[in-house]
């Protein structure tokens, strides 16, 4: 997918008090960072913020940071939150591949939502429920390992099913159409989720734990 270039994109999110500009200076200090000992989840690729907002808006109680890549995508979460007042949501623009550089076991849950399935089988790595992401995930984990997915995508569903079962997880929750389960009612939406619905595009899910 083409990025849309956004004039000053960069100096808008870096004026946000939401955005963290030095990320590693907090390592093994997120919880000072907050101000509190509540749970810390991550979203990894947060796109326009449409769930990790409404999460913190949610569920106050519990700290969330946005990891975006990109911060053509990213401004169009900084620019949302400037009409929410949410102490608890913090986000960072960097690589997933940093993360040991910015965590120190602190992350409670890893949400992945609508990630790129990277299809061809030589970009297999690229996937963030390869092998290589999961063993980089075990160092930002505070304690047992937790991951939540979302994917429109079939085949990088299947894949994420056999990779976390050979990487030692427990899959307790899987679906192949999230919105005829029961829990379906707690799950706050992405913004390509809302668009997927209106079209009928069944939503795979996956709660793991290791």
């Amino acid at each position: 997918m083409r990025l849309r270039k956004v004039k000053n994109a960069l100096e808008i999110v870096e004026s946000s008090p939401y955005y963290i500009s030095n990320p590693g200076d907090y390592k093994a200090s997120f919880a000072e960072l907050f101000g509190n000992n509540n749970p810390i989840c991550l979203e990894i690729g947060m796109g326009k913020g449409d769930f990790i907002i409404g999460m913190a808006e949610k569920y106050p109680n519990i700290n969330f940071i946005g990891l975006e890549k990109f911060e053509s995508v990213m401004v169009r979460a900084v620019q949302k939150l400037v009409d929410y007042d949410l102490p608890n949501l913090k986000v960072i623009k960097d690589d997933a591949l940093n993360l040991p550089l910015i965590f120190d076991k602190e992350i409670d849950t890893i949400y992945l939502n609508f990630s790129d399935p990277w299809p061809k089988n030589k970009h297999a790595k690229r996937r963030l429920t390869s092998p290589t992401f999961l063993s980089i995930y075990d160092s930002v984990f505070k304690g047992s390992p937790h991951i939540i997915q979302k994917t429109d995508n079939i085949y990088l569903f299947a894949y994420s099913l056999s990779e976390l079962s050979k990487y030692g997880y427990i899959l307790d929750k899987v679906s192949l159409n999230l919105a005829n389960e029961e829990y379906d009612k707690d799950n706050v939406q992405t913004e390509y989720e809302s668009k997927f619905r209106k079209d009928s595009v069944k939503i795979n899910y996956l709660d793991a734990h290791k």
